[in-house]
């Protein structure tokens, strides 16, 4: 099956598998979201799967926190969002990962205040903000070099 990385993300991109990896940091793995109608959202999936921040040593926890900030600044270097939203939930998937998303002002007044899980459902499935190769390359190519160029700036190259 195309999907079968979807049902094990971490596995998936642990394996070479996930095409959606970005690249691997010293807390996990980068990947760009599954749905871009905000153009350059990412996650951030730790490794090792823990199932929530607390679980982490004190340390690998900074080291979690360090990564996501690292991939914040590679999406706003690329995509020019007014701001970021971070966010680490563990209501739907049940390991850590930390959600980061570029916001823009050409956003509708009704969800630009808002946490861009009140966006209605369609914008989630919309084939037309799916991640795709065809659509997404570029983006999905610029993100991965300024990554890594933060990442090796930091000393935090894997």
């Amino acid at each position: 099956m195309v999907d079968d990385w979807r049902r094990d993300r971490i596995g998936s991109a642990e394996r070479g598998e996930n095409p959606t990896v970005l690249a691997r940091m010293r807390s996990g793995y980068a990947v760009i979201g599954d749905t871009q109608f905000l153009p350059g959202y990412c996650v951030l999936l730790a490794v090792p799967r823990v199932g929530s921040l607390e679980d982490l040593p004190l340390e690998a926890r900074g080291e979690f926190l360090l990564d996501m900030s690292l991939l914040g600044e590679a999406i706003a270097a690329v995509c020019h969002p007014r701001r970021l939203n971070y966010a680490i939930f563990g209501n739907a998937d049940p390991f850590l990962h930390a959600h980061a998303f570029p916001r823009y002002l050409w956003e509708p007044d009704e969800h630009a205040n808002k946490p861009p899980f009140h966006y209605p459902p369609d914008r989630w499935t919309d084939p037309r903000y799916l991640l795709s190769e065809e659509r997404h390359a570029v983006l999905k190519s610029q993100l991965r070099a300024v990554l890594l160029q933060r990442m090796g700036q930091a000393g935090r190259a894997v």
